[in-house]
């Protein structure tokens, strides 16, 4: 789904909307608040406080290495939003984001992957696997499986929108529920004043404040340089992904937003193959778009032809990210279970 305009402003429909709000909120926060099934090893949890994109994915990876430097041997727990497969499914070559969704393909490209609707389970299959840390890729409001640490992704020029919750804003619980679970914050991109306040109460309860960018790969920017440009992008904010080709100084003529985990039809190939050979353009989209069209022989010229624009999530001060977050996965651990146990740390 596209989000409506009001989450991010307000005005008279999020104000009709505050009852129902007020009912998801006391529901979610209640959910929230239940305790998790506990396991053998470790779990990270990235999340984000609102519906809608964030940076978790691109987040979750960066951790997963930095926590494989350490010695762990983590694997990633995702929902697989977009997919079918309920699971618990350890995530094999073959896959489709029909299947696992798309996000689990781009996270199995830097550590095992298991796909779960039951997140308890999916983390008991991971450890079955060989897992020593899991690391969840969204979930944080799903109470199902104690998380030892829980890291908290907010958009910097976004922060929460008009913070509300569902469906009158796009808070997936009340904020005050959410930041009693939250460990530390990592606010993603410049700091604007709508997410001021929530840094600000964040700060007040003693929670971390970590910062950090998603950087387009310089080599791919590099490539896309004296083409006109096609933008294409179903993603949670599709406008950030144009504001960083727009950025990087491309020359951008034209954009395509569609809805996050957008499955895309052979029509719309279509239509995006002929308007970019009528203009002369290029295609570029995101890696999650060219994921989820992969193993759709409709969707197949569309894929062959568009470029992507990689990103990576950058942390500012990568010491405080250690100390608050991979470091805290650690603290209290028997040895037993403590990473590099095999010598490998």
């Amino acid at each position: 789904m596209r989000e409506p305009a009001f989450w991010r402003d307000g005005g008279l429909a999020a104000w009709l909307l505050a009852p129902a709000a007020a009912l998801y909120a006391a529901v979610a926060d209640a959910r929230l608040a239940r305790p998790g099934t506990r396991v053998s090893v470790p779990v990270l949890c990235v999340g984000n406080f609102t519906a809608g994109g964030a940076g978790k994915t691109p987040t979750a990876i960066a951790l997963a290495g930095m926590a494989m430097a350490r010695g762990f041997r983590p694997h990633f727990l995702t929902r697989g939003h977009g997919g079918r497969a309920r699971g618990p499914l350890a995530l094999q070559p073959g896959h489709t984001a029909r299947e696992v969704g798309d996000e689990a393909l781009l996270l199995g490209r830097t550590a095992p992957t298991v796909i779960a609707r039951d997140r308890a389970a999916g983390a008991a299959l991971a450890i079955r696997n060989g897992a020593d840390l899991i690391v969840m890729d969204d979930g944080f409001q799903n109470p199902s499986l104690h998380k030892d640490v829980s890291l908290i992704v907010i958009d910097g020029m976004y922060g929460i929108g008009n913070g509300r919750t569902i469906p009158a804003g796009p808070l997936r619980a009340s904020l005050e529920a959410q930041l009693r679970k939250a460990d530390a914050i990592l606010i993603a991109g410049p700091l604007s004043p709508a997410a001021q306040d929530t840094v600000s109460q964040a700060r007040a309860r003693g929670i971390p404040i970590l910062t950090g960018s998603l950087r387009p790969d310089p080599a791919a920017i590099d490539n896309l340089r004296g083409h006109a440009l096609l933008a294409f992008a179903g993603i949670g904010r599709p406008d950030k992904f144009f504001a960083t080709l727009h950025a990087a100084g491309l020359d951008v003529r034209e954009t395509r937003a569609f809805a996050d985990h957008h499955p895309f039809t052979a029509a719309q190939a279509r239509a995006l193959l002929d308007t970019a050979a009528r203009g002369n353009l290029t295609l570029v989209t995101t890696e999650k778009d060219i994921a989820r069209m992969r193993g759709d022989p409709a969707l197949a010229p569309l894929a062959e032809r568009a470029r992507t624009l990689p990103v990576t999530m950058t942390f500012d001060d990568e010491a405080a990210v250690q100390r608050e977050v991979i470091g805290k996965l650690t603290a209290g651990m028997p040895a037993a279970i403590s990473p590099g146990r095999d010598g490998s740390a």
